[in-house]
């Protein structure tokens, strides 16, 4: 029997984090796209590593659930890295609530009742979270302790309340954030860690997309404009991931970690700010 790993969301920044904490590991690699998990599964079986790719789609509880089954034939699950989830320009609102906020709130759950002492997880949330107004102590801790179930029936989630696909994106990673902070205590109790990365613009083929879309003037005038100059690497990002999932970060739990070149600094206090 080996440790297992949960991994949701085959893409650069989820491959980047396994490489560095997946060694002598079992991987399973959960993605909504099973040629995204098989083509994932090949890429890091012909480096060294034992992986095996599941369809999943993190906005179905059952789907987590069949995921968590079939890393369980393998022995105990032991981390959990969640990439998974759907970008403002990808997906409608109602799918956007329903993967990145719904999905990601079930899969820290579900996970949280059976990870294996000493066990660590980190969750990709985003910085667009940050960027948004503070919602007041009584919305955070909605968001943060509402039961899974009706977390989408919240007030402040109503599709009359959510303006357009990028803020209901914010709304979501707000919720991971909290979410986070709320799961701590549970995966405590099993003397278990949690904690997200919110990353700033990472270049991957998703970002290229995005930077040749209709947004793409944004985006590249947001690295542009931000302290550091440049998009980020999914490497960069696994740096922080690799920290806060091996044995020097055992004091890190419930926390989130922004990894955006300054951007959200330049957002509120330099040449980002929004002028209306």
């Amino acid at each position: 029997m080996k440790e297992v790993v949960l991994w949701t969301g085959a893409g650069q920044i989820g491959m980047a984090i396994a490489r560095r904490i997946g060694f002598g590991k079992k991987l399973i690699i959960g993605d909504k796209n099973l040629d995204n998990a098989k083509a994932t599964t090949k890429i890091m079986k012909e480096a060294g590593f034992d992986a095996m790719p599941v369809e999943t789609d993190i906005s179905s509880r059952e789907s987590i659930l069949n995921l968590i089954a079939e890393g369980q034939k393998y022995g105990e699950i032991t981390a959990l890295i969640n990439a998974a989830g759907v970008s403002p320009s990808q997906a409608p609102i109602e799918v956007i609530l329903k993967v990145d906020l719904y999905g990601t709130a079930v899969l820290l759950e579900e996970v949280g009742k059976v990870i294996a002492p000493g066990g660590v997880g980190v969750t990709i949330s985003s910085q667009s979270g940050h960027r948004m107004p503070q919602l007041g102590t009584e919305i955070d801790e909605q968001l943060a302790t509402t039961p899974t179930e009706e977390l989408l029936n919240l007030e402040v989630l109503r599709p009359e309340n959510i303006k357009d696909s990028l803020h209901a994106y914010q709304m979501a990673k707000r919720c991971n954030v909290k979410r986070v902070m709320f799961e701590s205590i549970r995966w405590g109790e099993k003397e278990a860690r949690i904690n997200s990365i919110s990353p700033g613009i990472i270049v991957t083929p998703l970002a290229i997309d995005e930077f040749n879309g209709p947004r793409g003037e944004f985006y590249k005038n947001m690295f542009a404009k931000c302290p550091a100059g440049r998009p980020g690497t999914a490497d960069e990002v696994a740096n922080v991931a690799e920290l806060l999932m091996m044995p020097h970060g055992a004091f890190i739990t419930g926390s989130d970690f922004l990894i955006d070149g300054g951007a959200t600094a330049s957002y509120f206090y330099g040449s980002l700010k929004p002028t209306e």
